[in-house]
């Protein structure tokens, strides 16, 4: 595979963010699965945080709730469950988010939490998702993100204390349907104020110290905080007495927030065999609001290569692969749950998985213009849409076994002579200067993918008397929804990249994806 550069030759900057990747990918893999079967304890902390704007600093209120248990064994994984972190921002920083034609905003966040068990210390990341929301003419604004969690470990007896750190949220204004605007997005870093409890969320005693259960530290200063390093301050090197923090919440693959992904003896791979992860937003139009994709498996095979000089004279590869979602031997995506407000009031609930049922076909076509390189990319695949789980207005509604769109997503193709039928495509473009980063997407290493399909009407939804066909075609089907995936660095198992000091990894030891890529608006 020669379509674009290996990792082995990023700049270093590149090989030390992927060495702080593999840290943690190596701490997940000494984590158990399995969270804590004790009780739950919740917390609900109200902190004060101060934000930084372009118009300047604003004072912030973050609150954090989430259930942690009330006790663990030593080694055994903790799990926060029910993880919510909502920020409030004064009037005063609303006006940073206003653009052109926006009417609302969406946030993805990134809350550090310090991870203290006597004297060792660790960090986990808690990310966010949070639905768009109107932006208010006048006063503050509310926003509400929710998302897995890293499970976190005790080393040994003690109790492991959660201390709230740093925030960072990226912030990205919107149409009134919630589509993009095409204002650049803001990312505000807010830091939390000194208080007397230091951000103390939990306590959880480990081992020994389990027998004597503590409760959540609210309501504050009633419980010892755990005393924060300075922002910047480089944390000790604690080796296995620190706590253990998954950089991804547990899963079925090497202990990563990803489905297995891996060539079989039933399905082999071969010389061009590449796999790699995908995930992100499907926007539902009518809904105004966006399905989140989960992490999907997708296995490549390359079937050509061709290399040959253009009308200018710069020389062009072009790849040609196929390839299909993977999942338990399916061609499918794992089922993903979305909520909507149906008809604007009615709360939703469905559960849903992205069905293959033809090849997918990749054309990525790479033109070298000198020392640098631009890349096109074209993904064709014939996806329908099945539900397989219905909840309106917390009522539980008998979907039937065989509830699904009556044709596959449908976008307009750009060549629609060489590639007829009904099916998604996705695009993507990437570019590359001699000596630095790639950026867009490639096929090797990744990137955004983009997209535009109807949704076509649902048939076969309902049992018995009760028909739900119309009322999730009135939902759901139409035009105008627009996708944005993200696949990740893929991996070669005939010629894996375990990752070095002069190269990122690429494969795990069991020659799956070693990146498993987030989600992007």
């Amino acid at each position: 595979m020669t379509g674009n550069r290996s990792a082995a030759s990023r700049p270093s900057r590149v090989r030390a963010r992927s060495a702080a990747i593999a840290a943690f990918v190596v701490l997940a893999a000494m984590v158990p699965a399995a969270a804590s079967a004790a009780g739950p304890q919740k917390i609900d902390a109200e902190l004060p945080y101060v934000c930084a704007f372009p118009s300047g600093e604003r004072a912030s209120t973050v609150r954090i709730s989430a259930e942690f248990p009330d006790r663990a064994e030593r080694g055994e994984a903790i799990a926060p469950t029910g993880v919510t972190t909502t920020l409030e921002l004064p009037a005063e920083a609303v006006a940073d988010l206003t653009a052109p034609q926006a009417a609302t905003v969406r946030a993805a966040t990134r809350l550090t939490v310090g991870v203290a068990q006597e004297e060792a210390t660790a960090e986990a990341v808690w990310h966010g998702i949070a639905q768009p929301v109107a932006l208010p003419a006048s006063g503050p604004l509310t926003l509400t993100a929710t998302g897995e969690v890293p499970t976190v470990t005790g080393r040994g007896d003690g109790a492991l204390r959660f201390t709230a750190g740093d925030l960072a949220v990226d912030l990205t204004p919107g149409a009134a349907d919630g589509t993009d605007v095409g204002a650049p997005s803001l990312t505000v870093s807010c830091s939390p104020a000194q208080t007397p409890e230091g951000g103390l969320l939990a306590t959880v005693p480990v081992g020994a110290d389990a027998a004597e259960p503590s409760g959540s530290p609210s309501p504050p200063g009633t419980s010892p905080g755990a005393p924060e390093p300075a922002p910047g301050t480089p944390r000790d090197r604690q080796g296995d007495r620190a706590p253990a923090t998954a950089e991804n919440p547990a899963g079925s693959a090497a202990g990563r927030n990803a489905p297995p992904c891996a060539y079989t003896e039933e399905n082999p791979f071969g010389p061009g065999s590449m796999n790699a992860y995908l995930t992100g937003y499907n926007n539902v139009r009518k809904q105004k609001g966006a399905s989140l994709l989960p992490v999907s498996c997708v296995l490549l095979e390359t079937k050509e290569m061709l290399a040959e000089p253009d009308e200018n004279g710069n020389y062009v590869v072009t790849i040609k692969a196929v390839g299909e979602l993977h999942h338990e031997g399916r061609k499918q995506s794992p089922p993903f749950r979305s909520t909507f407000l149906t008809f604007g009031f009615v709360p939703t609930t469905a559960t849903m998985v992205l069905e293959q049922t033809g090849p997918m076909t990749v054309d990525f076509a790479t033109t070298y213009v000198g020392a640098d390189i631009v890349a096109e990319t074209f993904i064709r695949v014939p996806l329908w849409l099945r539900v397989t789980d219905l909840e309106v207005n917390g009522v539980s509604l008998d979907v039937g076994s065989g509830c699904r769109t009556e044709q596959p997503l449908r976008s307009t193709d750009p060549d629609p002579a060489n590639h007829p039928g009904d099916h998604l495509v996705l695009y993507g473009k990437g570019e590359q200067k001699y000596g630095e980063d790639a950026t867009g997407y490639m096929l090797l290493t990744g990137g955004p993918l983009a997209g535009e399909a109807t949704i076509p009407a649902f048939t076969g939804c309902g049992s018995g008397r009760e028909n739900l066909d119309r009322l999730l075609t009135a939902s759901v089907s139409g035009p105008g929804n627009h996708i944005k995936q993200i696949q990740g660095q893929t991996c070669t198992p005939s010629v894996p990249v375990f990752g070095d000091e002069n190269s990122a990894a690429q494969c795990t030891e069991d020659l799956q994806p070693y990146v498993i890529p987030a989600a992007e608006r």
